[in-house]
């Protein structure tokens, strides 16, 4: 038997663990041969202090199970989860024993330890990766020596938060595999989507090692790494060109040299929207090929169809560069334009011209000078409707080589005859021009005239405004001084005129005031300018050899 008075010990021979603190989640649960960092308060029962690590201002850290700690602690660790705090009680034969430890730790102590568990890793342990969110598309993935930009979190594993790039409002962008990263986040960014989202957990041998970085990451630390992807390139990629959508009728692609009309939206890898023509309202025009644009955009607009939609991604070798734009495109940004042609041409196009319909008899064609009656269709090359004479049930009447229209619509209207019909594409330096007409026809839009030639009336020889029809009166001065006062005055003249106009004995050329024509022909006879024609300036008129609009 035991004498009454000896009372075992409490804590019998093992020791005993209180939970005072679990977190929701076990993140990871100490195993033997594990590297741990924690912090502890050492008390006696009595709760006089003799040890900290709070108060040295470092975790403690040691592996668990190899005998570098007291047999109790070994124990205790064993099981505990990131963030659990435990209160231990470990009797003395699994603490210091008989012999205590100096002048701390008295023979016999039963120690209490508080202790917080922060960190746990294994000399085996590699690069962990638990994606959480995988984007519907992914045309590539990461490898090594690609160019990334991502955001990221860095925490340790108890979730102190030691660095962000999103703190910062800027994405991180490196090359990835070729160490210019610690080793866990070269491994652990390969395989990564555009907008992948993923955690990497690295043991501090790929990490910053026993130092750590001598500011928030303590040596022997774990590092977690939340990262989602927002960009990737490699410095040997070109442009790539996705979602064509070719028109049936493309007859003509662009070459380098051409002048190009094209809406677009620009937007970044990870679908941040950055700009677009649309919201301009008007078309992004430019000459290819010449170095006008980024270089990525002179490519991917060469070998394009009127009409063309096509997905340009462009790697920032290619585009805005290191530099990037300054406020909407970011260094090193990869773009995506998604464009649509409107049209193109070269300044070296003529106007061209396709008969749609030609009749049976044509015995007589248009030339200069003629007065043509035609109706017309304009519209622009995406098929927008500019105007049409059939809506004013009239047709556009003009005189040939007089520059009453635009010298595209002269060169289509001429050598046609009545009833042809014809096609017109019209290059904006032969139409309206790199001003266009306000509200009808864009800058530097290429043309399109469907027309149709109804009437037509021939002019007279070219420098001339008024012809005889038979042979000249002998005495034609007299004829015309009407009151035989011998000065021809401005209404005998005109007078005359129209009467042998009428009597089908001259004619006027067409499409003209007859009343402006004839007072010019006047003022060619009236040398000396005092308003009426003499018999002396008459016949000295008549003389000169030069027979343009005169009589």
């Amino acid at each position: 038997g035991h004498g009454a008075g000896k009372i075992a010990p409490s804590s019998g021979n093992d020791i005993l663990i209180e939970k005072t603190s679990v977190p929701e989640q076990c993140v990871r649960a100490v195993k033997v041969g594990d590297f741990v960092r924690y912090h502890y308060i050492g008390t006696f029962p009595d709760g006089n202090k003799f040890d900290s690590s709070y108060d040295r201002g470092s975790t403690y850290n040691v592996f668990v199970g190899k005998k570098q700690l007291i047999e109790g602690m070994d124990k205790a660790l064993v099981g505990m989860c990131i963030n659990e705090r435990r209160l231990v009680k470990i009797p003395p034969q699994l603490a210091y024993g008989k012999q205590g430890y100096g002048d701390i730790i008295p023979p016999d102590s039963i120690l209490h330890f508080d202790v917080l568990l922060l960190d746990v890793w294994n000399p085996e342990d590699g690069v962990q990766i638990n994606t959480y969110h995988t984007p519907s598309v992914c045309s590539r993935k990461v490898e090594v020596s690609d160019y990334v930009r991502y955001h990221y979190n860095g925490t340790l594993l108890d979730g102190t938060l030691f660095d962000s790039s999103h703190t910062r409002m800027r994405t991180y962008d490196t090359y990835v595999g070729i160490g210019w990263l610690i080793a866990g986040m070269d491994q652990g960014l390969l395989g990564m989507c555009v907008g992948e989202r993923r955690i990497i957990t690295m043991p501090p041998s790929l990490g910053y090692g026993e130092n750590g970085d001598g500011s928030d990451i303590p040596g022997q630390a774990s590092l977690v790494f939340d990262v989602v992807l927002l960009d990737l390139h490699n410095p040997r990629d070109g442009i790539t060109v996705t979602n064509q959508v070719v028109p049936e009728s493309c007859t003509r692609k662009t070459v380098s040299g051409d002048y190009v009309r094209y809406h677009y939206n620009g937007s970044l890898l990870d679908g941040t929207f950055f700009d677009s023509s649309y919201s301009r309202n008007r078309t992004y025009d430019t000459y290819v090929g010449r170095g006008y644009v980024i270089a990525g955009m002179d490519e991917g607009l060469i070998g394009v169809c009127i009409g063309e939609r096509r997905t340009i991604t462009i790697p920032p070798h290619l585009g805005y560069g290191e530099e990037g734009t300054g406020t909407k495109i970011p260094g090193s940004a990869v773009l995506v334009f998604d464009v649509h042609i409107i049209d193109f041409h070269n300044p070296t196009d003529n106007t061209e011209i396709t008969v749609t319909f030609k009749p049976d008899e044509c015995d007589r064609q248009t030339k200069k000078g003629d007065f043509v009656k035609y109706h017309y269709n304009a519209s622009l090359m995406d098929g927008t409707s500019i105007d049409s004479t059939y809506n004013y049930g009239k047709t556009y009447n003009i005189v040939l080589g007089a520059n009453q229209v635009v010298p595209g619509m002269e060169d289509g209207l001429m050598d046609m005859c009545v009833g042809e019909r014809r096609h017109l594409v019209i290059p904006p330096h032969l139409g309206y021009g790199e001003r266009g007409v306000t509200g009808e026809v864009p800058g530097s839009a290429v043309l399109v005239f469907d027309i149709e030639l109804v009437e037509m009336e021939e002019g007279l020889p070219e420098g001339y405004m008024f012809i005889w029809n038979d042979e000249v009166s002998p005495d034609l001065f007299s004829e015309m001084d009407k009151n035989s006062d011998k000065e021809v005055e401005p209404s005998e003249f005109t007078d005359y005129i129209m009467r042998q106009v009428t009597e089908g004995k001259g004619r006027l050329a067409p499409g003209f005031d007859p009343y402006r024509i004839i007072d010019n022909m006047f003022s060619n006879q009236d040398r000396n300018g005092d308003g009426k024609i003499t018999e002396a300036e008459f016949k000295l008129k008549a003389d000169e050899a030069a027979a343009h609009d005169e009589l």
